[in-house]
């Protein structure tokens, strides 16, 4: 794919990113009461939603692999199957997720649209994420996989 192709499309994701943020504000989903709501089980609302997605995707999954379906760029879509690891490195891992996202009180998939909703300590957070991922690339050929 040349430059000149993937410049719309970039502009597409970025306009779906902004979309699917707003949605995610909108519907509550960055709210750090609905995620305590939910971790604590007192109210079902994000695991309706969860589900709700759930329903959406698997029958929308199911019928890109059933017509062959292809991706923007030309190339065929293919999910792998899932492999389960198992192991102190994935409870571990797991463990760290889960502190992390107690201590800052968020998801990290809705990072960008709380700093774009204006909780501006999210950009610190932002950052953290950021330079968590470069560290993990930058490490990877060195950690057991």
């Amino acid at each position: 794919m040349t430059s000149q192709q993937r410049g719309p499309l970039l502009g597409a994701y970025f306009g779906m990113g902004v979309f699917f943020g707003i949605v995610l504000t909108k519907g509550e989903l960055v709210s750090w009461f609905r995620i305590e709501e939910a971790l604590r089980f007192t109210g079902l609302y994000l695991y309706l939603v969860f589900a709700s997605a759930l329903a959406v995707a698997a029958p929308g999954f199911a019928l890109l692999k059933r017509r062959r379906v292809r991706s923007f760029a030309g190339e065929p879509i293919a999910i792998p199957p899932k492999v389960m690891g198992r192991g102190v490195r994935y409870v571990a891992g797991g463990a760290l997720f889960g502190l992390g996202w107690g201590i800052v009180g968020a998801c990290p998939g809705p990072l960008f649209a709380l700093v774009g909703a204006g909780v501006g300590v999210m950009v610190a957070v932002c950052l953290a994420a950021v330079a968590g991922t470069w560290t993990y690339g930058y490490l990877r050929p060195r950690l057991p996989h």
